[in-house]
């Protein structure tokens, strides 16, 4: 037997004596008592008994990478029916809607999710926001729409739709410089791309709508180059894809700018 174990043996043997029993005899209950500094004695020894903690890390992956993917995929897929290629037949554009819904949207929506576990507040905030925007577009499409396409209104409900959601792109954009240069220039294009759509659909102006899917296969590509970016260098710990990061003097400033 080790001798940390015959220790702990009898440690755990003095403070049994020390605690009385059924069998012992009324007087020696009677007279039985600890002063404060055999209390803490018997506490330490009690810890002491007790198995080493384990330790559990916390350290998660970057979910930055997961929803800039989950963001370009569909961007792409309905980017390509609003640029009006003839090579797809627009009747075709549903297929869009399970991509958005469970890639873009509800995988997007997760990756928001730790995004704050990692403490990005802008990671979190983005692709929450437009997982969300993922999930509503499909459903609007798939529920809404066929509900008011006999009113011959469609095209103004979803210019409105698109408004929201572009309110909401130009704050982001703003703090996206502060982050890096491709963030910057990917959320400025989406800008664009909503704006196009937007007036597009809102003035009935077709080629606009068709400028605004262009931009939105571009948006797609660049948006697909940050998460490959993140991927590929953190894989070989050194820059092969430059994204021009904004380089911060606080240690916690460099943290959040490096998750994206």
């Amino acid at each position: 037997m080790s001798n940390s174990l015959m220790m702990n043996k009898q440690n755990q043997d003095t403070v049994l004596n020390m605690i009385p029993t059924r069998n012992s005899s009324v007087e020696s209950q009677r007279i039985f008592s600890i002063t404060n500094e055999q209390l803490e004695t018997i506490l330490e020894r009690l810890i002491k008994l007790q198995s080493p903690p384990v330790n559990v890390s916390n350290a998660i992956g970057n979910p930055g990478p997961l929803g800039l993917a989950a963001f370009s995929l569909p961007t792409f897929m309905l980017s390509v029916f609003n640029a009006g290629s003839n090579l797809i037949d627009p009747r075709l554009e549903l297929v869009v809607l399970p991509v958005a819904f469970f890639y873009g949207g509800l995988t997007q929506f997760v990756a928001g999710m730790w995004e704050f576990r990692v403490n990005n507040t802008f990671g979190a905030t983005t692709f929450t926001s437009y997982g969300a925007f993922w999930m509503s577009f499909a459903a609007y499409i798939y529920f809404i729409v066929p509900k008011i396409e006999s009113i011959n209104k469609t095209k103004k409900a979803t210019g409105l739709f698109l408004l929201s959601w572009f309110i909401f792109t130009i704050y982001m954009n703003i703090a996206a410089w502060r982050i890096s240069k491709l963030l910057f220039s990917l959320i400025t294009i989406l800008n664009f791309v909503f704006l196009f759509l937007i007036i597009g659909l809102l003035a009935d102006v077709p080629v606009l709508v068709n400028i605004g899917g262009w931009l939105g296969i571009i948006l797609a590509a660049l948006a697909w180059y940050s998460s490959a970016a993140a991927i590929i260098n953190t894989t070989y710990k050194k820059v092969l894809l430059p994204t021009g990061a904004y380089v911060e003097k606080e240690k916690s400033s460099k943290t959040l700018t490096t998750r994206l």
